[in-house]
C-alpha cells in the first residue's frame, strides 16, 4: 500500500498561518510515502512569498513532487513574465522536488508536468513535447505499477461533479494518457475538491480523476473550506480521504473508494459527508 498526500493551491501571500500549521501537523501524523503538490504556491510570485512557501515545505516530510501553477508566474512584471517566468520558482524549489518531476518505486510511478503558460493566464496548456514526455516516462512502466500524472490545471472532470475549464489540448493529452496506461490524474486550480472516473472520450472512462481544493488559502470557493486529499493505493483499489479544516485541525470529512478492473474504474463505497 502507498499513501499520497495531494495538496494544492497554497497561495502564500493570501494564506492562513494557523491553517498552515494545522496542515503540517496533519500531514506529518499520516506519514505519506509521497506528497504531490499541484501548484499555485504563491499569490503573486513574489520572492517573499516563495521564500515563505519554501520554509513551509521544508517542514513537510520528503519525498515531494511539485508542479507550478499560473499564480507562480509574475503577473505585473511583464519582462519577467515573458522572458523568465519560472526563475523565482526554480530558484526557491529546484532542490526540493523529485529529479525530473518523476518518482517511482516498486508500487507506484508518478510524473508531474508544468501546464502553466506565460501567455495563458488561467487555464494552462499541455504541449506536444509534454505528451511525448508522458509517453517516455510512463508508457514503458509495467501496468503492474500504479501510474499517476500530476498537473496544476485539470485535464478531465470527474463524473458527477460541476464542470470546470480544462487545460488546452486536454483531449489529445487524454488519449496519450490512455495509451500510457495511467490510472490516476491529480490536479488543482479551481479550489474545489472532487473525485470520480473520467467520462472524457479520449480516456474512455478508464482514468480516475482527483481534484484538490485549496489547502491553506483564504481564497476559498462557495461553501468549500480548506481541504487536501489523502490517497491510499493498494494494488488496483484507491481510497480517497477528504481532509477538511474544522477550525482547529484537519479531520477526515469523507472517504470514497474506487476499484479498477477490465471495465475501468467503479465506485465501491462512500462514507461521511458528500
Amino acid at each position: 500500500m502507498r499513501r499520497i498526500a495531494h495538496i494544492s493551491d497554497l497561495h502564500f501571500g493570501r494564506h492562513s498561518t494557523p491553517i498552515a500549521e494545522a496542515l503540517i501537523q496533519s500531514v506529518n501524523e499520516h506519514q505519506p510515502h509521497l506528497i504531490a503538490l499541484s501548484g499555485d504556491f504563491t499569490q503573486r510570485a513574489r520572492n517573499s512569498e516563495f521564500a515563505e512557501a519554501r520554509l513551509f515545505l521544508d517542514r513537510l516530510p520528503q519525498p515531494k513532487l511539485l508542479v507550478p501553477g499560473n499564480h507562480d508566474i509574475p503577473l505585473y512584471n511583464i519582462f519577467n513574465r515573458f522572458l523568465r517566468p519560472f526563475t523565482k520558482y526554480d530558484h526557491h524549489f529546484s532542490t526540493l522536488g523529485q529529479p525530473a518531476n518523476f518518482f517511482r518505486d516498486d508500487e507506484i510511478a508518478i510524473l508531474g508536468i508544468n501546464t502553466a503558460r506565460r501567455l495563458k493566464q488561467k487555464n494552462g496548456r499541455v504541449s506536444i513535447e509534454q505528451m511525448r514526455e508522458i509517453e517516455r516516462a510512463l508508457g514503458d512502466v509495467p501496468n503492474s505499477i500504479f501510474k499517476v500524472l500530476v498537473t496544476h490545471h485539470p485535464l478531465a472532470a470527474p463524473f458527477g461533479t460541476p464542470a470546470v475549464k480544462l487545460a488546452g489540448r486536454a483531449m489529445p493529452a487524454l488519449e496519450i494518457i490512455r495509451k500510457a496506461g495511467i490510472h490516476l490524474l491529480l490536479s488543482g486550480h479551481h479550489h474545489r475538491a472532487g473525485s470520480g472516473s473520467s467520462v472524457e472520450v479520449g480516456a474512455g472512462g478508464s482514468v480516475l480523476v482527483l481534484h484538490a481544493g485549496t489547502a491553506i488559502s483564504t481564497r476559498t470557493r462557495g461553501m468549500e473550506g480548506n481541504t487536501y486529499n489523502l490517497i491510499d493505493i493498494a494494488d488496483r483499489e484507491v481510497s480517497v480521504g477528504l481532509m477538511d479544516y474544522g477550525g482547529d485541525r484537519f479531520k477526515e470529512k469523507s472517504r470514497t473508494g474506487f476499484l479498477f478492473n477490465d471495465h475501468g474504474w467503479r465506485l465501491i463505497r462512500t462514507s461521511g459527508a458528500p
